[in-house]
């Protein structure tokens, strides 16, 4: 395993080796000297609120003005180079990395991001002994927070990291909860398709040496970065919301099930139907930082399977203080699409990533699944355009159900969408969703080569921090048999921060 904080200083000879090009803005060196006086040690997320120093100096400006347009590679450890690549025979990496699940802004720097992985290497695996379920080529990962800082040159650094632990102060893993606490009944496998065991030195017993899972697994996609400096996470398991400390320690949680002794308050209940590897996949929070958002990846299989494509998703809302819920609608372009971030601007409006999973330029499965639709768009949400469809009394067809929520003559929203083939039930119910517009096509801005867009930083209302999860650069064939993550023939994925110029003004 890699050390618990890993840095990158970013020296000349390591920047090299990542293929960036710098150019160094010597009039610029005044500005840096200024910031680095004014904030001091601005990365220590212990800080509380009165110690919080927001950096006001030109350094966003500076940057962003010199930021290469065809974006940068973070920096990146590795964790494996023993493995073989089925396509190559030759052995690949798996990269530490993993950067790309979400991100925020530092609210104690105006050059510093927080991004987030997710809960580690891992692969489709639907033919092991038992059951289906993933591949772990290092099951004992901690999901991590990383501190990346911006230089006026365009360099990345790693600060710090983070590991994200249980409330006893011990590591968490990336490994699948229970099935009564979110889990989603996959059988977590090592690289070499053996299950990964409570004792790995001792052969499966399904009472003394079970298949190992962990209730404090998570599955991270979304993020919040607080003054104080603690987290919130939200996960594709429960989906869970979970409440770090500056050191990343639980502190509190936020899911829809009942029995679960750990959490202050809860989500609709409906939300434990959502749909495995498409749950909570972004996290934002209102300015004032009372309000949780949480947008679906994708519509819920609520009530089954059958629903699971449609263009119906979800977003709720959650008051840290006292609970109270708020729920709305968000319609896809295309069924099946992927909502892979949420960032607030304002108390009701957002920016929302939609996206699709293909690859610009075809990706590990090479040129022939190019596609120069590739679809990697932010839009600006409003909220208070949407219907509450928690505040929706029942009324003739309309029932609130305890597990399936708001329902139309006994069908669910998703079903009801299902059976008409459109909205139009939910319309003249009057159940409208919120209203959308674009702000950036990436594919349109910067030929977008990776698939899976999924990390935003409102760095001002001029400029837009887009980054993408590369999956610690590991992919896997159809057969679950491990391989490297290619964005082309030549490139293998890594994040890449792109910054891109936007008008993110608010009206006052």
């Amino acid at each position: 395993m890699p050390s618990s904080v890993y840095e990158r200083p970013g020296s000349f000879f390591s920047l090299l080796n990542l293929g960036i090009v710098m150019t160094f803005n010597k009039s610029l060196l005044a500005t840096v000297i200024t910031s680095i006086a004014l904030t001091g040690c601005g990365g220590d997320s212990s800080n509380n609120n009165s110690s919080v120093v927001v950096d006001e100096s030109p350094v966003a400006e500076a940057f962003t003005d010199n930021f290469p347009a065809d974006g940068v590679v973070l920096p990146y450890s590795v964790l494996r180079a023993d493995l073989v690549d089925v396509s190559t025979a030759l052995p690949f990496e798996i990269r530490n990395g993993g950067f790309g699940s979400a991100m925020t802004k530092d609210p104690a720097s105006e050059n510093r991001f927080y991004a987030l992985t997710d809960r580690g290497p891992n692969a489709t695996f639907n033919t092991g002994s038992y059951g289906k379920g993933k591949k772990f080529p290092t099951p004992d990962y901690t999901p991590r927070i990383g501190l990346f800082e911006v230089s006026t040159s365009g360099e990345i650094s790693l600060i710090k990291t983070v590991l994200l632990k249980r409330p006893d102060g011990t590591l968490i893993t990336g490994l699948p909860n229970t099935s009564a606490l979110g889990g989603t009944g996959e059988t977590p496998y090592n690289a070499d398709g053996s299950p990964v065991l409570v004792d790995g030195s001792k052969p499966y017993d399904e009472t003394t040496n079970p298949v190992k899972l962990d209730d404090y697994g998570l599955d991270p996609e979304g993020l919040v970065a607080l003054k104080d400096g603690s987290f919130w996470v939200s996960d594709e398991y429960g989906p869970h919301m979970v409440h770090f400390d500056a050191d990343g320690k639980e502190i509190d949680r936020i899911n829809a099930f009942a029995s679960d002794t750990r959490v202050t308050h809860h989500l609709p209940a409906e939300f434990a139907y959502r749909r495995a590897n498409r749950g909570m996949e972004g996290l934002a929070i209102t300015p004032d930082e009372k309000t949780l958002v949480g947008i679906m990846q994708s519509t819920m299989q609520l009530p089954n399977k059958s629903v699971q494509n449609m263009d119906l998703t979800r977003i709720v809302t959650v008051n840290v203080e006292d609970g109270a819920v708020h729920q709305y609608l968000y319609k896809q372009e295309k069924g099946a699409n992927s909502n892979s971030e949420i960032a607030a601007l304002s108390a009701t409006e957002f920016l929302v990533i939609e996206r699709d999973g293909s690859f610009l330029y075809g990706g590990p499965d090479g040129t022939e699944a190019a596609n120069p639709s590739a679809m990697k768009h932010v839009y600006r949400i409003d909220l208070s355009t949407g219907t509450d469809i928690e505040s929706i009394a029942a009324s003739g067809d309309l029932v609130q159900d305890e597990d399936l929520g708001l329902t139309i003559a006994g069908n669910t929203l998703e079903q009801q969408v299902l059976a008409d083939g459109d909205w139009s039930t939910l319309s003249s119910n009057n159940i409208v969703p919120v209203e959308k517009s674009l702000v950036v096509d990436m594919v349109a801005e910067v030929n977008y080569a990776h698939d899976k867009m999924e990390g935003l930083w409102v760095i001002n209302d001029k400029y837009l921090g887009v980054l993408n999860d590369d999956d610690f650069a590991t992919w896997s064939t159809a057969e679950g048999d491990l391989e490297q993550k290619m964005l082309d023939t030549n490139t293998i994925d890594g994040n890449h921060l792109y910054i891109v110029p936007v008008d993110l003004s608010v009206a006052q």
